[in-house]
């Protein structure tokens, strides 16, 4: 079962020298001009929320509701072991799109505080070399992935068609693995500046793609797994298609120059480490519990993979708030206004209360029915019932851990969230994991991970409102200069008791 990362733009820095390259005299005075202000900085911080993480949310649920639907039409075909082969497959693939992610969150990050401070200059250079080098990135990933495929499948138990079927899947949807991280760029960077109904657009367009395309390969052309994987391929042209033309509307891209590739890559990567560490956190996790399942045999792997695909669905708005309050608390802290950013995070933790109380009711009720959907029987529909009772409150304490990633992330303390991240993944998942395995079977992993989330979710919460509370207290000094995020993350304090920055997510 995936320990699912959060979405939001992340803070970084960089190098003197970068430093110095990117904010010359001349270049401040040429970005100074024209002075727009960020959209975030005035007006009803609760509708700023909602708008965004609810646009956001329409373009997750409908990724994410044809990836449910893909399994759907895989269980379909009458073989269990498909359905976990699929399952594994994410499970190794993820590996790749925490990169992904982390890309994303530093270019959203950078460019977002750019936004806030009026520099549309910086924003557009960022914005550039944050697409060039992340393209290359990816798929440098994804060729080692690739390679390793069925070492790694192996690892976290897959066997027999199982695992053949699994690294084929993997093989195909590599090759797209550069495009999705064009794409996840581009949703990024446009919700940075603001933009988010063309953001909403990029995986609105992948999503229809897919829900059309699947049927078509995994049936009609008789291609089954192999078919979906395709799909997986075009849905992801799609998004770069889509999201190359809202960022051309939006001004961010101009060309690559080497010069701003060597000097951004420092920024970037500062924010973009610390980020994908994080992200790797539930996917080590996630490996670590499809093992245990792997124990109690095919039914319960499939019955993971179903909650794997559900839970996004469900939860999505969680990942769209969290990738919601992002850009905002970026260009408040960019404009000095941390009364508001105090502000967003208490409505943000208010909506995801309500929200997952809302969809907690649905699951609980639906649970027989969503179980028979999938041909979940014995084993398999036992466990994903018990997740539907209990999985409302695990999701809400994630919640909360994803809006103290955000906040860490775009505030200049990655390694925090990377840390909280790295906690829950270790001794959040594993000791818990194993001692409800051995006293309750597979429905007690299930419990040693809600345990775990509870534990790491209140402390992620807690300490990004300290850390708002520090960096005011700090004073204007400690104000950020767009693309050098590193500045406010060396000078401000961690709070009393805690370890010196370290990995966060």
């Amino acid at each position: 079962m995936t320990a699912t990362p959060s979405l939001p733009p992340s803070a970084g820095g960089g190098g003197d020298a970068g430093r110095s390259r990117l904010y010359s005299a001349p270049e401040m005075r040429k970005s100074a001009s024209p002075p727009e202000t960020g959209r975030f900085v005035t007006g009803s911080i609760l509708r700023h929320v909602v708008v965004m993480a609810a646009t956001g949310s329409v373009g997750l649920m409908a990724i994410f509701a044809v990836d449910l639907l893909s399994l759907l039409y895989v269980s379909t075909l009458g073989d269990p072991n498909l359905t976990a082969a699929v399952g594994f497959a994410g499970i190794v693939q993820f590996f790749a799109t925490a990169v992904n992610i982390g890309l994303m969150i530093a270019a959203g990050a950078l460019v977002g505080r750019a936004a806030g401070a009026r520099d549309r200059a910086s924003a557009r250079r960022l914005a550039t070399s944050a697409l060039t080098l992340g393209t290359l990135v990816s798929a440098l990933i994804a060729l080692l992935i690739a390679l390793l495929a069925n070492p790694l499948l192996t690892l976290i138990g897959a066997r027999g068609e199982a695992l053949r079927v699994g690294a084929l899947f993997l093989h195909i949807t590599l090759l797209s693995n550069p495009l999705l991280a064009a794409g996840m760029l581009f949703t990024g960077l446009l919700r940075a500046v603001g933009a988010a109904r063309q953001a909403m657009l990029v995986t609105l367009a992948g999503a229809i793609v897919t829900a059309i395309l699947d049927p078509l390969l995994i049936f009609a052309a008789g291609l089954g797994v192999e078919g979906a994987a395709i799909t997986v391929c075009v849905a992801r042209l799609t998004f770069v298609a889509v999201g190359l033309r809202g960022v051309l509307q939006s001004g961010l891209l101009g060309p690559p120059r080497r010069a701003d590739l060597r000097a951004d890559a420092v920024a970037l990567a500062v924010v973009a480490g610390p980020a994908i560490l994080t992200n790797l956190a539930p996917s080590a996790a996630s490996a670590f519990l499809a093992r245990l399942f792997a124990g109690y045999g095919t039914e319960a792997v499939a019955a993971a993979s179903v909650i794997d695909r559900l839970t996004p669905v469900a939860f999505c708005g969680l990942f769209a708030l969290s990738g919601a309050i992002g850009p905002i608390l970026a260009q408040n802290w960019g404009a000095g206004r941390f009364d508001r950013m105090r502000g967003v995070l208490r409505a943000a933790a208010g909506v995801t209360l309500a929200y997952v109380s809302l969809v907690w009711l649905v699951l609980a009720l639906a649970r027989g029915p969503i179980a028979a959907l999938f041909g979940l029987h014995g084993v398999a529909a036992d466990l994903f019932g018990f997740f539907c009772q209990v999985g409302g409150a695990i999701w809400f304490c994630n919640g909360l851990l994803f809006l103290g990633n955000a906040a860490f992330n775009n505030l200049g303390f990655p390694l925090r969230s990377t840390l909280l991240n790295w906690g829950r993944a270790t001794l959040g998942t594993i000791p818990p994991g194993l001692i409800g395995a051995a006293l309750y079977g597979p429905r007690g992993v299930v419990a040693g991970m809600g345990f775990g989330s509870l534990v790491f979710g209140a402390l992620g919460f807690l300490l990004a409102r300290r850390t708002v509370d520090r960096l005011e207290g700090a004073g204007p000094n400690l104000l950020p200069t767009p693309g050098t995020p590193e500045a406010p993350h060396r000078a401000a304090p961690l709070p009393v008791g805690h370890a010196h920055p370290g990995p966060a997510s």
